[in-house]
C-alpha cells in the first residue's frame, strides 16, 4: 500500500512558524519515486536546520545514488526548529521527508549523517517525533533501522543505545551493500526478524552493530574490553574506502536550495584524503589515503553541475584544495572556460606554503576578489611544531604581502586555542602574528585599508587522530587567554581597529569534547539533556552549558566518570578507548608515537610526496595514494 503523504495535515499549520518554505521540497532535481515500485526505501537525514543540511555534499550524493537504482528510493528529511516540533506534537504530525513528505518510520532504513557531535539531540528529536522508539533495543520488525554515518561515526558509542548500525568512511559503496542486503533479507520473508537484518549486516564486517558487542568496565571507570557478544560477529568493523573517484562523479544534479542557505553554490570535491598530518585534524586521519579526482572528471562535473542547476559559483573542495597535483591546470582550464559568463571560482580554506598569485589571480579572474584564507592554526612557532602544521611566521608574512601586493585586501586567519602543551604567551603570539600580517600589508601598498580578521576556535581532542589521550583545555582557560588575545588587540591604538577578531568561548568545546570521547555511559547524558529541552546545540542561541553540566552530574551520579573525567583527563598508553575497535586503518603504535612526536616538537613530512612513515593506512585497508599529474588539459567546452 502506498504511504499517504502527511502535506495536506501539514500545509495549513505552516503559516503558524518561521520559514515554512523550508518545510515544503520540491526543490529543482529533488525527485519522487513511486512508493509500491521500491522494494527499499531510505530515509536520509542531517540532523541540523535546512538551511545546513540541504548543501552537504554526503546526503546529496548517497541521495543521487541510491534514487539512481531501479526498486530503490530515497527521500531526504532535516530537524525541524522548535516551532515547528511544538506545532506537529500539538497536531500529531510525526518527522517527514521534504520530498514527498512520507512519514520516516514508514521506511526500512533511516540514515542520519553526522558531520559534528553536536547534533546527537537532534537525533532524538527526529526519532520522537517520527514514533521511532528512541533506544534501539525497544524497536520492533515495523521499525526502520536507524544507521548513522560521518565523520562523527568514528566514535558513535555516545548514542550506540540510539543506534541500530554505524558505518565507517566513504558511503557510496557501502550504501548500496547495505541496499541488497535489505532487498534479499525482504524478498526471502524477512527471515529472524530486525535481528536477523542486523546480524546479516554485522557478520559482513562492514557495518558496526553496537548491540553485538559488549563493553566491561574496570573499578575506576576505564573500560576493560570490548568484545562481540554473538558468534558470527567481527572483532573489528573496519572503515570503507572508495578507490576511483572517477567512478563515483555525484552529484551529477545537485539540489539547488528553494530558501537560503549556507553555501550556494555547486562544490565538486576535487580529491579525498589528506596526509599533510596535522595532529588535530580528524578529518585528515580518518579519510586517508589521498585520492584525486583527474582534471577530465573535474571538469566534466562542473560543466554538467552549472548545466543542471542554474547556480554562478564553483566550490573545489577538499581537506586541501591546492595540494592537488594539478590545481593550477584545473584553476586556468576553468577560469578559460568561464571567462566572460558569470560563473566565478572559489577555493575554501588554503595552507599558507600551498598558496601562490598566479593560482590566486586564476580564481578571481571572474571579477569577484573577496578575502583570503590562511589557517595557521597555532598562533607559536613552537605550537605549530607541536600539532605538526609546518608553516613558519615568515612564510605567512611573505604569502600575504605577496596578496596584498596584487589588490587583495582582506585576508582571514584561523587558529585554534586550548591545544596541547599550550601556554599564555603562545595565545598571545597571535596578536603579534596579526600586527605582522597588516603592518607587510601597510608596507606593501601604501594603503590604510588593509585588514585582517582573526577567527579562533576552542580545540577538542578526536578519536583516531595523535591527540585522542590528550587532556583536553579547561574552558576557563580558554576564556582566560581570550580575553588576554583581545585587550592584546583592542589595545593598540596603531593596528587594533584593522584587525577584527571572532571567538567561539570554550564550553561548547568542553560538551563537544564529552561527546566525540565519550563512551556507552555518556548516551544517559544525551538522553537527560534532550529531555530537559537541548535541541541544535551547535548553535549558540541555543546551547546550554549549564543544561549540559547539570544533566551530566545526575546522569553519571552512580557511575566512577564525570564530565571532567571525559574531558580534562589524559589517558595512557594502555587505556581502552572506547573507539579501538573501530578501525580507521591507523595503526595504534603509529599514533601513540606521534603523540609523543608532537610533545618533543617533532615534525613529520607529507607521505605524498616523501617515503612511506608507516601510519597503517595503505597496507590495513589494501588501498593506496592516487594523484597525478595525468598531463590532461581542460579543453573549452564546445558551442552547440
Amino acid at each position: 500500500m502506498p504511504v499517504q503523504s502527511i502535506f495536506p495535515r501539514l500545509e495549513p499549520l505552516l503559516p503558524r512558524v518561521q520559514k515554512p518554505i523550508q518545510y515544503v521540497g520540491g526543490e529543482l532535481n529533488s525527485q519522487v519515486k513511486d512508493w509500491d515500485e521500491a522494494e527499499v526505501r531510505w530515509a536520509l537525514m542531517y540532523p541540523d536546520a535546512y538551511e545546513v543540511g540541504l548543501p552537504n555534499q554526503g546526503v546529496q550524493i548517497l541521495y543521487e545514488i541510491l534514487n539512481e537504482r531501479d526498486g530503490v528510493l530515497a527521500e531526504r528529511t532535516y530537524s525541524v526548529w522548535p516551532d515547528m516540533e511544538a506545532v506537529m506534537r500539538e497536531n500529531g504530525i510525526p518527522q517527514f521527508t521534504v520530498d514527498a513528505h512520507r512519514p520516516v518510520a514508514a521506511f526500512d532504513v533511516f540514515g542520519v549523517s553526522f558531520s559534528t557531535e553536536l547534533g546527537y539531540t537532534n537525533l532524538l528529536t527526529a526519532l520522537d517525533l517520527a514514533g521511532i522508539p528512541l533506544e534501539a533495543a525497544d524497536r520492533t520488525d515495523d521499525h526502520p533501522i536507524v544507521l548513522a554515518g560521518g565523520h562523527a561515526a568514528f566514535n558513535p558509542e555516545p548514542i550506540a543505545d540510539f543506534l541500530d548500525a554505524a558505518v565507517l568512511g566513504d558511503g557510496e559503496e557501502v550504501a548500496l551493500a547495505i541496499t541488497e542486503v535489505v532487498r534479499e533479507w525482504k524478498a526471502e520473508g524477512s527471515p529472524g526478524g530486525r535481528d536477523g537484518l542486523l546480524m546479516r549486516l554485522a557478520a559482513s564486517g562492514g557495518v558496526y552493530v553496537p548491540r553485538f558487542y559488549d563493553v566491561s568496565y574496570l573499578p575506576d571507570g576505564r573500560i576493560q574490553r570490548v568484545a562481540p557478544a554473538r558468534p558470527g560477529v567481527p572483532w573489528r568493523v573496519e572503515k570503507h574506502t572508495v578507490m576511483d573517484l572517477d567512478q563515483w562523479p555525484y552529484p551529477k544534479k545537485p539540489l539547488v536550495p528553494l530558501a537560503e542557505t549556507v553555501h550556494e553554490r555547486f562544490s565538486v570535491e576535487i580529491f579525498r584524503g589528506c596526509t599533510r598530518g596535522c595532529r588535530f585534524c580528524q578529518a585528515g586521519m580518518i579519510t586517508r589515503p589521498v585520492r584525486e579526482r583527474s582534471i577530465t572528471t573535474i571538469g566534466a562535473m562542473v560543466d554538467q553541475g552549472l548545466a543542471e542547476s542554474g547556480f554562478q559559483e564553483v566550490g573545489l573542495l577538499s581537506l586541501s584544495s591546492a595540494d592537488h597535483s594539478e590545481i593550477g591546470e584545473v584553476a586556468k582550464g576553468l577560469a578559460d572556460r568561464y571567462e566572460g559568463t558569470n560563473t566565478s571560482l572559489s577555493l575554501p580554506s588554503t595552507r599558507v606554503d600551498a598558496f601562490n598569485i598566479t593560482l590566486a589571480n586564476e580564481f578571481s579572474r571572474g571579477g569577484r576578489r573577496s578575502g583570503l584564507t590562511f589557517a595557521p592554526e597555532g598562533g607559536s612557532e613552537r605550537m605549530r611544531k607541536v600539532i605538526n602544521k609546518m608553516v613558519t611566521e615568515d612564510d605567512l608574512i611573505r604569502t600575504v604581502t605577496t596578496a596584498y601586493e596584487n589588490g587583495w585586501r582582506q585576508v582571514k586567519l584561523y587558529f585554534m586555542c586550548g591545544l596541547p602543551t599550550e601556554e599564555d604567551e603562545d595565545v598571545l603570539a597571535i596578536a603579534d602574528m596579526a600586527k605582522r600580517v597588516i603592518r607587510a600589508g601597510r608596507e606593501a601598498t601604501g594603503r590604510r585599508d588593509i585588514r585582517c580578521t582573526v577567527s579562533i576556535g576552542g580545540f577538542v581532542p578526536k578519536p583516531h587522530t595523535p591527540f585522542q589521550w590528550a587532556a583536553q583545555c579547561d574552558h576557563e582557560t580558554v576564556d582566560r587567554r581570550l580575553r588576554a588575545l583581545k585587550d592584546a588587540l583592542r589595545g593598540d591604538r596603531e593596528y587594533g581597529r584593522a584587525i577584527g577578531l571572532r571567538y567561539h568561548d570554550g564550553q561548547p568545546s568542553i560538551v563537544e569534547g564529552l561527546l566525540s570521547r565519550g563512551d556507552r555511559r555518556v548516551g544517559k547524558v544525551i538522553r537527560a539533556v534532550w529531555e530537559e529541552g537541548g535541541r541544535f546545540d551547535g548553535w549558540s542561541e541555543h546551547f546550554s552549558y549549564e543544561r549540559w553540566t547539570a544533566c551530566a552530574a545526575k546522569a553519571l551520579a552512580d557511575e566512577p566518570v564525570d564530565l571532567d573525567w571525559y574531558t580534562v583527563r589524559e589517558r595512557d598508553e594502555v587505556e581502552v578507548l572506547p573507539w579501538d575497535h573501530l578501525d580507521a586503518g591507523l595503526d595504534r603504535e603509529w599514533l601513540w608515537q606521534d603523540w609523543q612526536d608532537a610533545v618533543d616538537g617533532t615534525e613529520v613530512d607529507d607521505c605524498r610526496w616523501t617515503p612511506c612513515y608507516d601510519c597503517g593506512v595503505c597496507p590495513t585497508m589494501g588501498t593506496e595514494i592516487q594523484i597525478g599529474p595525468t598531463g590532461k588539459r581542460l579543453l573549452p567546452l564546445s558551442v552547440v
